[in-house]
């Protein structure tokens, strides 16, 4: 009789924090020598030379290099507007598949026209080698994922559970920092609240791991919590507040904000799974930069 497949509960989880946009990629795999999937990466940027580099993705090569991982997903919880994704680098450096959720097609509809875009851009979401819906498998050899829908930020937004870890983009940050806006283009707050409640609703030890931190002055970078914690403690959505008074809140806050430094470069190049514009006549790709259309 063949022995059973073991399932791990208790993934191990690698964050890398990149500090010119506050975001974490996330390793997560069962341990040396196995099958892994890259969360969240970035493509560093500078907006003011438009140049990029592979520094932070770098990173993340070294990492699972030496610790012998095979790479099979490079997953994105949603197209960032506040840093570029590296995802088509990793993925030349390391093999796998970039995955993101099935409703990226609702933001490439909004954003192809805002950018009014070359006609051989599809919002299909054909770019992506794999669309993921709600509760499919994510499968890392013996550690498998399950996809959670969790729209709000943006409708495309998706969190990945691995076990006891969550991967929640920025649906959620740390209890002290709040929860995502919800002032983009097909973002709502009564979405998100249902979303958080979503992820809320799980196991009281279930660790929670944010794509960004924007900490208070008196504390250190931080990305790791506990669904325990959040529930207590988020200053946004603590138990007890209602519907309601979420809406409300959100809405007054998102107002105050301004848009990410980066959102214009960042949607045109993360709509495209990370690929780069066509390059025009001269051999040069270029972004584009609507005015006053935002």
């Amino acid at each position: 009789m063949s022995a059973m497949p073991i399932k791990i509960t208790q993934p191990q989880v690698h964050g890398m924090f990149e500090p010119a946009t506050w975001t974490v990629t996330y390793v997560v795999h069962a341990g040396p020598g196995t099958d892994c999937a890259i969360i969240d990466s970035v493509l560093d940027y500078d907006p003011k030379s438009g140049r990029t580099q592979h520094t932070s993705a770098d990173k993340v090569i070294d990492y699972v290099k030496a610790n012998g991982l095979r790479v099979q997903w490079i997953l994105e919880t949603h197209a960032h507007a506040d840093h570029l994704t590296a995802a088509p680098y990793l993925r030349a450096q390391l093999g796998g598949k970039i995955g993101i959720g099935g409703h990226i097609t609702q933001v490439q509809k909004v954003f192809k026209g805002l950018f009014n875009l070359e006609p051989g851009f599809r919002p299909d979401g054909s770019q992506f080698d794999h669309l993921f819906k709600e509760g499919e498998t994510v499968s890392l050899g013996a550690l498998q994922g399950e996809v959670m829908c969790v729209p709000g930020h943006t409708p495309a937004c998706v969190a990945y559970r691995f076990g006891d870890a969550v991967f929640v983009g920025d649906t959620l940050f740390m209890p002290d920092v709040g929860t995502a806006r919800c002032d983009f283009p097909g973002g709502d707050a009564r979405v998100l609240y249902a979303s958080i409640r979503k992820l809320l609703s799980l196991p009281p030890d279930t660790r929670l791991f944010m794509c960004h931190d924007y900490p208070p002055d008196d504390r250190p970078v931080a990305f790791e919590t506990t669904v325990a914690e959040q529930r207590a403690k988020n200053i946004h959505v603590h138990d007890g507040v209602s519907l309601d008074d979420f809406v409300a809140l959100r809405t007054r806050r998102d107002a105050t904000l301004d848009m990410p430094t980066l959102i214009l470069p960042a949607v045109q190049i993360n709509i495209r799974a990370g690929a780069m514009p066509p390059k025009e006549d001269n051999g040069v790709a270029y972004l584009k930069i609507p005015l006053n259309a935002l």
